[in-house]
């Protein structure tokens, strides 16, 4: 029941209610750790996961290398790919014996140098090498096929200044890249993969909390007080955003010193867009709430609805201008999205205010309409 009194109605009346709802929810913290476990230990253990367990560099690939031949020119080209950190060669005497090898995924490709590779002239250009690349990861077979033309353009210009030569080509291509000049993958990963984590905690933070007081029958109790809808969510939003932030601060943390993934942003501005995303991802909790009184159905309620579009549709791993234009379409109502690109841009790029700007001002619209919409289903509740 709402109350009409002119004292419910008054500020300070309703600030120390919110107080009041604060305290409880504080207490409830302590007395149930699970909402600390779900904010500081759920982090790391996907961190942890995520940040060892996945990689997109292709490193110490296993090789099959034929040579029917062997002579000192042939050892000198195997000898490139021993030295190469982004192989690792075995050794076959016969091509079927490596095919079997790929079939059976032992290797991810054949290097195969044919008996007359010594006596081809390299000059003319038709060495016979065969190259056979296992392309059921297509991705992978891409990368390892540039790695291979890696190897192969440097034996042969050490060749050539071996035989007092120099390798003659048309074009040369100095490139430098920008942003992760190591092409280390993780410092790509770890940026989105906090995004993706806090996108989980803030949901499950208040969907099962709530659902919990629901199974509990607190919930009916405190509508029975003369608190409103804003003063609920209130209460619900400030003790979870202060452990959603620390959980954010102790993924940063370990971003930068365990991961070893630059920051060159602003720690003002990476904060300030955190705070953002966390109520966007606490908003959603709330509305799962709604919908959901059971613990059980509401977690996975949370992780169909919040877990799993942030990990495929945010641009996390896939790039989102390679998707379907629908799709793409799609991955505007992803809150995770604009938080993954602000991450990522302060994280390697620095203060790139047109990009941090825009997304944030998409996040803050985000957190409008969730805080409204649940404002407005609790509101009916308590009518």
């Amino acid at each position: 029941m709402k109350s009409d009194s002119n004292k419910d109605r008054h500020p300070g009346s309703s600030r120390l209610r919110v107080r009041a709802l604060v305290r409880k929810e504080a207490l409830q913290i302590i007395r149930d750790p699970s909402s600390i476990a779900i904010a500081f230990l759920l982090p790391i253990v996907l961190l942890f996961l995520f940040g060892y367990g996945v990689s997109l560099d292709a490193k110490n690939v296993p090789m099959a290398l034929v040579v029917e031949k062997p002579s000192a020119l042939t050892q000198s080209f195997t000898a490139a790919f021993d030295h190469s950190p982004y192989f690792t060669a075995k050794r076959f005497r016969f091509v079927q014996e490596a095919e079997q090898a790929m079939m059976e995924g032992n290797v991810k490709g054949i290097i195969w140098l044919r008996e007359n590779f010594t006596e081809t002239e390299l000059s003319k250009g038709n060495a016979p090498i065969g190259v056979l690349v296992d392309g059921v990861d297509a991705n992978n077979a891409r990368v390892i096929e540039g790695y291979l033309q890696g190897v192969w353009a440097n034996w042969l210009e050490k060749y050539a200044l071996s035989q007092g030569q120099k390798l003659a080509i048309p074009v040369v291509m100095e490139e430098r890249i920008w942003f992760n000049p190591e092409v280390r993958s993780r410092n790509f990963l770890v940026p989105g993969l906090i995004a993706v984590i806090m996108t989980l905690i803030g949901a499950l933070l208040t969907a099962m909390v709530v659902a919990r007081e629901w199974e509990r029958g607190t919930m009916e109790a405190l509508m029975a007080t003369p608190v409103r809808a804003g003063e609920i969510i209130m209460g619900k939003l400030i003790p979870y955003f202060l452990l959603g932030m620390g959980g954010m601060t102790l993924s940063v943390a370990m971003a930068v010193w365990l991961f070893e993934v630059p920051l060159r942003g602003s720690l003002f501005a990476l904060f300030g867009a955190s705070a953002l995303f966390l109520v966007v991802a606490l908003g959603m909790g709330l509305m799962i709430s709604t919908v959901a009184k059971d613990q059980f159905v509401a977690g996975q309620i949370a992780i169909i609805a919040t877990f799993l579009p942030a990990f495929i549709l945010s641009g996390f791993i896939f790039d989102i201008g390679s998707m379907p234009p629908v799709i793409q379409g799609i991955t505007h109502i992803i809150a995770a999205r604009y938080f993954v690109a602000i991450l990522q841009t302060l994280f390697l790029a620095g203060n790139v205010w047109s990009v941090v700007l825009m997304n944030a001002l998409a996040l803050m619209l985000m957190a409008v309409i969730f805080l409204m919409l649940v404002k407005k289903r609790t509101g009916k509740r308590l009518e």
